[in-house]
């Protein structure tokens, strides 16, 4: 690889390393990408999510949508580089019989006729999506773009890693607070224990089949608890005679 490829991705990763969040990361992911291939007209960024994938960031609406048709078609090189091979070339998806619907589709509705598709992973076992890359020029993708669009995947899946896990832990965090401050709101209004509170929290969580931070995050709102704890006693929370503002001594 050339010095000016390799100053190009410098550049690149701290662009990327400076976005705020996982969507900012892959939309400028799609931005940055064509700078380094000649042929390159459009780029899309698949994210696996769950059991689900999907294109949160392209180049344009249309491309977003044909990205995403591979996973409901259940055909197209995104797919397959998301499951199977890590690099997936494609020289004219005009004749190339692997992904007939799909691949008719991106020629009449985008003219596109040769695509790279990357895999997103940074270790064997967890791949986070998929860097796609399409051009209306027939075999327009040679051997040193597939290793150039090799090394900006490998670097590109651990900004994207750091920004999600990043995302993760500042939601846990502040999780994790709501949910401190509606168990302290629970003791001082009830005068319970700490643990008491909780499964305060943790029995209107089952009775309403809600997730825990959800009923503490109403609390906190609300400043009221959301709903008569049937199961509580005195000394453990709300009763079921009780309204949410009642002083329960």
């Amino acid at each position: 690889m050339d010095a000016l490829f390799d100053q190009q991705l410098s550049d690149a990763v701290r662009s990327l390393n400076a976005q705020s969040d996982p969507i900012h990361t892959l939309q400028r992911l799609v931005d940055l990408a064509p700078d380094f291939f000649e042929e390159c007209d459009h780029v899309g960024v698949s994210l696996v999510e769950r059991h689900a994938i999907r294109t949160p960031a392209a180049s344009s609406e249309r491309l977003r949508m044909l990205d995403e048709a591979q996973y409901a078609l259940r055909e197209g090189p995104c797919r397959e580089a998301i499951r199977s091979e890590s690099t997936v070339i494609v020289g004219d998806l005009a004749t190339d019989p692997r992904w007939p619907r799909w691949g008719s589709a991106m020629v009449r509705e985008l003219g596109v006729r040769a695509s790279l598709s990357f895999r997103l992973f940074t270790s064997a076992d967890h791949t986070w999506g998929a860097l796609n890359l399409y051009s209306r020029t027939p075999r327009a993708f040679d051997a040193d773009d597939v290793a150039h669009g090799q090394a900006i995947a490998a670097v590109a899946a651990v900004v994207l890693a750091r920004t999600i896990e990043d995302e993760h832990l500042l939601r846990a965090l502040g999780t994790r607070a709501e949910i401190g401050q509606a168990t302290g709101m629970l003791m001082e209004r009830f005068d319970l224990s700490a643990e008491a509170a909780f499964e305060v929290l943790r029995r209107i969580s089952s009775h309403e089949n809600t997730k825990v931070r959800d009923v503490a995050s109403e609390i906190v709102r609300t400043k009221r608890v959301p709903v008569r704890d049937p199961g509580a006693r005195r000394g453990q929370g709300p009763r079921r005679d009780e309204g949410p503002d009642a002083d329960p001594r």
